[in-house]
């Protein structure tokens, strides 16, 4: 009799334990952005401009034929956490060098939530690079020299802090884009310092007072990951993506979490100021921002309210790299929309009205002004900007 109760019970209890695995997965999904390189649908042929050429994302839905379907949990887990998909080694454009943190527990989940989503019949060709860095075999080198996973000393930090080191060095995967790369596609000091990526410059996330986040408080790198906007910046580009997909549907426990551990990074060594530009370059940028800038961000450069950011103070203007600012210039942007923050702030593009020099002046202008204390910016660097995206780039 009991034998009959017990098998009852765990009848009972299967589909239970088993949609609560589902959707800690979907879970699973948000804190990896899965969607933010495999489509809202997970079906792939997303193009990544790498440095070595062109890769495209594959299908990661349950499809037999095109997708993951004949995957076992045991052939996941190990393209999750040593970038071997089925034998063939992926490449870190995946961030297994990242998820390689995740417990296999929450491995595991992600991949039952995966099997419940829509098969998509969609066959991708994922990799489009240059040679040699087409030939795959190469990664396994790769991985011996530069995929060393490992974990910090929790001693002396509090929950919230080793929560979120974890989220943004694990699933979060925030280094892919904000830590500077070598020659090889690799990591290199300083961790989540800002990096060039795919025409954008994914900003420094340090304590630097200047490029990074000092002045901003834990509550405002929350509600940033939150509503994709703050007292100090709104986001565009990739980070506006990434806002939308993945941080914004976050648990507020988890982005108070990655608020507490960006704060605590320290600003690296060497930071400071930088040369100004010379004084008629801010005389004709001052003139050019009056005409082009100030109706809007105004011209004590304090912004208007939520949907118009300050330039005075904020870090995306006073990063090394102006790459961003140019692309926000000529093609103009539209911020993240969330449903804590559903109106999406948009920017024109002045493309059509500025030309090189202009664009270069007007910036330098911004850069210079206000205490941000940036580097002023070529009018080549703009030429070359404008000439990537009539390309599409």
């Amino acid at each position: 009799m009991k034998g009959i109760i017990a098998a009852a019970l765990l009848l009972i209890a299967t589909p239970a334990i088993a949609a609560s695995q589902v959707e800690e997965g979907r879970y699973q999904a948000v804190l990896g952005d899965c969607a933010g390189c495999h489509g809202k649908d997970l079906s792939g042929g997303i193009a990544l401009e790498t440095p070595f050429g062109r890769l495209v994302t594959p299908n990661i839905t349950p499809d037999r034929q095109t997708g993951i379907g004949d995957y076992s949990p045991v052939d996941f887990r190990a393209a999750m956490k040593t970038g071997i998909a089925r034998g063939k080694p992926l490449y870190p454009a995946m961030p297994y060098t990242a998820y390689a943190r995740m417990p296999d527990r929450d491995v595991d989940a992600l991949f039952a939530y995966l099997k419940t989503v829509r098969p998509v019949r969609h066959a991708v060709k994922v990799n489009q690079l240059r040679f040699p860095y087409s030939w795959r075999f190469l990664m396994r080198l790769w991985n011996l020299v530069f995929f060393h996973p490992g974990t910090p000393d929790p001693a002396n930090h509090t929950a919230a802090w080793i929560r979120g080191e974890y989220l943004v060095n694990g699933p979060g995967h925030c280094g892919t884009c904000h830590t500077p790369k070598n020659m090889f596609g690799a990591d290199i000091r300083p961790e989540l310092g800002g990096a060039l990526l795919q025409g954008w410059f994914a900003p420094d996330l340090s304590g630097d007072p200047r490029t990074g986040l000092r002045s901003w408080q834990a509550a405002d790198v929350a509600g940033y990951l939150k509503t994709g906007r703050n007292g100090h910046s709104i986001a565009s580009g990739p980070m506006a993506e990434a806002i939308e997909q993945s941080t914004s549907r976050m648990r507020d426990g988890d982005l108070a979490a990655i608020a507490a551990y960006l704060k605590s990074l320290p600003a690296p060594a060497g930071s400071g100021p930088r040369i100004l530009p010379d004084v008629e370059r801010m005389k004709r940028g001052a003139s050019l921002y009056r005409v082009n800038c100030s109706a809007c961000h105004g011209l004590d450069a304090k912004g208007e309210g939520p949907l118009v950011p300050p330039l005075t103070g904020n870090a995306v203007v006073r990063q090394d790299n102006a790459d961003t600012l140019v692309r926000l210039v000529l093609a103009g942007s539209q911020g993240a929309g969330t449903r804590w923050a559903p109106t999406r702030p948009a920017m024109p593009s002045l493309a059509w009205r500025l030309n090189d020099q202009q664009v270069a002046d007007v910036l330098s202008y911004v850069r210079g002004n206000w205490g941000n204390q940036a580097a002023p910016v070529a009018a080549d660097t703009v030429g070359g900007i404008r000439a990537a995206l009539r390309g599409g780039k």
